[in-house]
């Protein structure tokens, strides 16, 4: 189910971009700034190994940090175009098993306050709330997940 998701390489970079973008873009004008994940260095995230895509041409992107006992799911995005073909899903079991790969625990994410939608996706994936915290412009709701062993889909 995950095995055409890749590490990104420094080619991908501006598909990387544009589906991120495409995917955030709509929330600019309900949260008020431009969503982080929009202004983040591509480049340097693919370069460090942290972003892995899917499809051909990219069609999903997600940022995956190795931390201290977690795993911090720094972005998911999946174009547009693609929605409601599963594959945000097969995005989130990755990093379960990107995760259990590495020896981790948990996974954590945010959110933000704003985007609504997400805090009805993450809990149907098992992810729990955290805390609400305030980082600067970004009122955001902060998740966390044990991660299903890949045996357990």
């Amino acid at each position: 189910m995950t095995d055409d998701i890749r590490p990104a390489a420094l080619d991908d970079v501006p598909l990387v971009k544009s589906v991120t973008d495409a995917a955030y873009h709509h929330y600019i004008e309900r949260i008020g700034v431009v969503p982080a994940p929009m202004e983040a260095d591509h480049a340097a995230e693919v370069a460090a190994g942290r972003v892995f895509v899917v499809g051909d041409p990219v069609q999903g992107v997600i940022v995956l940090v190795p931390e201290a006992g977690h795993l911090f799911l720094e972005s998911i995005a999946v174009h547009p175009g693609a929605h409601g073909t599963g594959l945000g899903r097969r995005l989130l079991i990755f990093a379960e098993e990107y995760a259990a790969e590495l020896g981790l625990s948990e996974i954590r994410l945010y959110t933000n306050a704003l985007m609504w939608e997400n805090q009805q996706l993450y809990p149907r994936y098992g992810y729990e709330v955290m805390e609400r915290r305030v980082d600067g412009p970004y009122d955001r709701i902060h998740y966390r997940k044990s991660p299903v062993r890949p045996s357990d889909h």
